[in-house]
């Protein structure tokens, strides 16, 4: 079958404006439903009951399917183009906030978190592809991925403290707010042109087997935490990831239209930026979740106190974030990751070694290190992957790189969470979790300099 592309002039600049606010606000209900729910997981736990393994699946729910969909997502954003690809993902996510928000028992709250986090995967892939559109020029779509990741700063520094605050009045709220915020961006989507799609097959064996690879090996490692590495369900989890995994790459490899070409997966620039994103991810991701158990379990915390702990790491981050572009255009891509991930590496250190009388104004100093590392690293990458592939592949590249840096976060989630639950102590597993999420830092940073200088 013929591969046939509908091509689109460029849109003019307010055209532009409004396809990146709209990438923005996407990208920030994306990162606030990431990590409002932490502080709220107490609340959540009192009012319906939740152990510790239901407490991880409704922080993993969302981050499995958004995880497990992004292969799909990116390529089908290819197909249907950005614009179209983010209208169909927001809309959804919109309507599982709301089933979130008035779910009666844990188990409807993880479906909904489930059906949310592949509203999240549809969005995100289409989100960065907005902008490559809307800015053909490399420095300019630079200073809007600048942008764009403000939205993920502001998220992420408003978010433990709105989850507080709102979880003291009903903890419901932290999803219920998603729906002023996504019909706003949904209305002015209606100002953005129409994408360029190519119409190609669907490539239904490598989409069935990505995703379930990656939901068997997040399952997987949720179950071992729960029943044990060697328990049957672990066993068939990891088995299932393994067999579909190759049924991935058989698919990929013998199929006329692959939606991830395996040449794709050899280039040096974005394999390097898979095991950043991973890692990055294993540590932002990781952090936030023990640090809130830690505080409210073991230090007394509320909710808002807890979520002022994290108001450092999250204000120095966003702090930086509008002088990334200027630093980068000045110092090159290779330093700025590579800094941004030992910071990272060195921050969660300290925190693993302090010992359990330390202040917890002073961890949450400590803390800024690891925030440091988010405008350093992510704006970065993700201006080096959209300058180094064409606007046909900025959403299979996009779904890629999300994918690994959802899968880094989930998993992070899911072993943290074993880690804790089957410690000797609590302070064991909390050192042991963020020691592994630093030593994977470390070996990113010095793997930084194999990416393009510019």
């Amino acid at each position: 079958m013929n591969v046939t592309t509908t091509v689109v002039s460029a849109p003019g600049l307010r055209h532009s404006r409004a396809a990146l606010v709209a990438a923005v606000t996407g990208f920030f209900v994306i990162t606030l439903d990431a990590v409002v729910v932490n502080v709220a997981l107490r609340q959540i736990s009192l009012d319906l009951g939740a152990t510790i393994t239901g407490l991880q699946w409704i922080v993993d729910g969302y981050t499995l399917l958004f995880a497990s969909c992004l292969l799909s997502a990116g390529a089908f954003s290819d197909r249907m183009g950005a614009r179209r690809a983010y209208a169909i993902g927001m809309a959804a996510f919109v309507i599982t906030s709301m089933g979130c928000g008035l779910a009666p028992t844990v188990a409807v709250l993880i479906i909904a978190r489930i059906l949310q986090g592949t509203a999240a995967a549809m969005m995100l892939p289409a989100s960065m592809a907005l902008i490559g559109e809307a800015f053909p020029d490399p420095a300019k779509r630079a200073h809007a991925v600048g942008m764009w990741a403000m939205g993920g700063a502001l998220a992420s520094v408003s978010g433990p403290v709105l989850g507080g605050l709102l979880s003291l009045v009903d903890w419901r709220l932290i999803f219920l707010i998603n729906l002023p915020v996504g019909s706003a961006a949904l209305i002015l989507l209606r100002r953005v042109p129409r994408s360029a799609h190519r119409s190609v097959p669907v490539d239904w064996a490598g989409q069935i087997t990505a995703v379930t690879a990656m939901g068997a090996l997040t399952y997987g490692a949720i179950e071992a935490g729960a029943a044990g590495i060697t328990a049957p369900l672990t066993l068939i989890a990891f088995a299932l990831f393994i067999l579909a995994g190759a049924g991935f790459v058989v698919a990929e490899g013998r199929g006329k239209h692959p939606m991830v070409p395996l040449p794709l997966l050899r280039d040096r620039t974005l394999a390097v930026s898979i095991g950043i994103g991973f890692s990055y991810m294993v540590g932002y991701f990781g952090l936030p979740f023990v640090m809130s158990l830690y505080a409210q379990q073991e230090r007394g915390l509320s909710p808002v106190e807890t979520g002022v702990v994290f108001v450092p790491m999250m204000l120095g981050g966003a702090i930086l974030t509008p002088f990334i572009a200027g630093l980068s255009e000045r110092l090159g891509a290779r330093p700025l990751i590579s800094c941004g991930m030992t910071l990272m590496a060195i921050g969660l250190t300290v925190i693993a070694l302090l010992p359990a009388s330390t202040p917890m104004w002073v961890l949450a100093a400590v803390m800024v290190l690891v925030g440091l590392a988010g405008p350093l690293v992510i704006p970065t990458i993700t201006a080096v992957l959209l300058n180094s592939f064409d606007a046909q592949r900025a959403g299979t590249v996009s779904g890629v790189f999300n994918t690994s840096r959802q899968v880094g976060g989930a998993l992070a989630v899911a072993v943290f969470g074993s880690l804790l639950a089957r410690s000797t102590t609590f302070l064991q597993g909390f050192a042991t979790s963020l020691l592994i999420a630093a030593g994977l830092a470390l070996v990113m940073a010095i793997l930084a300099t194999r990416l393009p200088r510019r």
